[in-house]
């Protein structure tokens, strides 16, 4: 049978675990040749105690019946990445998916830490890794795209508000990402090629699945140690949305966007692999509603996940009555103008 992806070739950076994995499996599951890149490799690992690899994500493409090609490549260099696109260029002769998937900054990221307590080499590795690397990439292969005239760069983010993300660097490098989404769709309008930044919601990755002390079997069990856990999603579900993406014919009215993956869901009609739609912050905001209605001040995980939506929301106007709300039983209605709900 014909996939919507047959003949295609994608590309997917950060491709050995978590998102990049899932969004390579399901861009070859839907046709697609894809290329794997990333640092860690079977003979040279680059994340401590993680055992997988670009070879098993091609491994585990090439048992579902998809192509792909391994490729170490550190997208921090640009030479790797200059070569890189020359060897695209001559064994493809074209690219018609870029995915950016570059982070490896989850336990790097000091959550209690305000800004001027942050370590700035920490910093600026990490922006030169999430955020840089990037640009490098997009800046090589975007012209592989504009030479066919057509194409999807897809920036892997987190949340597509503009509000606070609750720590500054981490606000700094995801916020970072969708504006080079936003910028390059300027630059490459009429040119063909889209491109926009896209979130999944609380991703069960294979190292989530290690730090709630399950597996993807029996994963609902991590809901013991955090409850919240039961709306996470499995990295294959923002692969699904970026497949819908790329075999959407009319995807440059998504140019320039920043896009929620469960919103994609319920647009194309895609499920996560146990026919699920899963949508963590709307499953948040309706447990919060209930929290909200409880005599008396709010628990500790209420008030920090209340605090955690409300940063992110407070700034856009469709959800000024909401933001109020949470910013009156936060006792925020009193913070400087640019931290109150909008319009307030």
């Amino acid at each position: 049978m014909t996939k919507p992806l047959d003949g295609q070739v994608a590309l997917v950076t950060g491709a050995t675990r978590g998102a990049g994995r899932g969004i390579a499996r399901e861009l070859a599951a839907a046709g697609a040749k894809v290329w794997c890149t990333g640092r860690s490799t079977r003979g040279q690992g680059a994340t401590p105690g993680r055992p997988e690899t670009i070879e098993g994500t091609a491994q585990i493409i090439a048992s579902e019946g998809g192509r792909a090609v391994a490729l170490r490549v550190d997208h921090t260099k640009e030479a790797e990445v200059v070569a890189l696109a020359a060897r695209l260029r001559a064994e493809e002769g074209r690219l018609d998916v870029l995915i950016n998937d570059i982070w490896g900054g989850d336990d790097r990221i000091d959550w209690g830490a305000k800004f001027w307590t942050q370590d700035i080499g920490k910093a600026r590795a990490l922006t030169d890794q999430a955020v840089f690397s990037h640009l490098i990439t997009a800046r090589h292969l975007a012209p592989l795209m504009i030479d066919a005239k057509r194409g999807l760069i897809v920036e892997i983010t987190d949340g597509e508000m503009p509000g606070y993300r609750g720590n500054l660097l981490y606000d700094y490098l995801k916020t970072s990402v969708i504006r080079l989404a936003y910028a390059m769709a300027w630059d490459l309008n009429g040119t063909g090629v889209t491109a926009l930044a896209l979130s999944p919601g609380f991703l069960r990755s294979e190292a989530m699945l290690d730090l709630f002390k399950t597996d993807e079997t029996h994963w609902r069990e991590g809901a013991k140690i955090n409850p919240s856990f039961v709306w996470s999603e499995t990295p294959r579900y923002v692969g699904r949305a970026v497949a819908a993406l790329a075999a959407d014919p009319d995807i440059g009215a998504k140019a320039g966007l920043a896009l929620w993956g469960a919103d994609l869901a319920r647009e194309y009609g895609f499920t996560d692999v146990d026919g699920s739609q899963p949508d963590f912050w709307r499953a948040v905001e309706a447990w919060l509603e209930g929290e909200f209605a409880k005599p008396g001040p709010l628990s500790e995980g209420a008030r920090d996940m209340a605090l955690a939506r409300y940063g992110v929301i407070h700034p856009v106007p469709g959800r000024a009555v909401q933001a109020r709300a949470y910013a009156e039983k936060l006792g925020l209605l009193a913070a400087g103008g640019g931290l109150r709900p909008f319009g307030t």
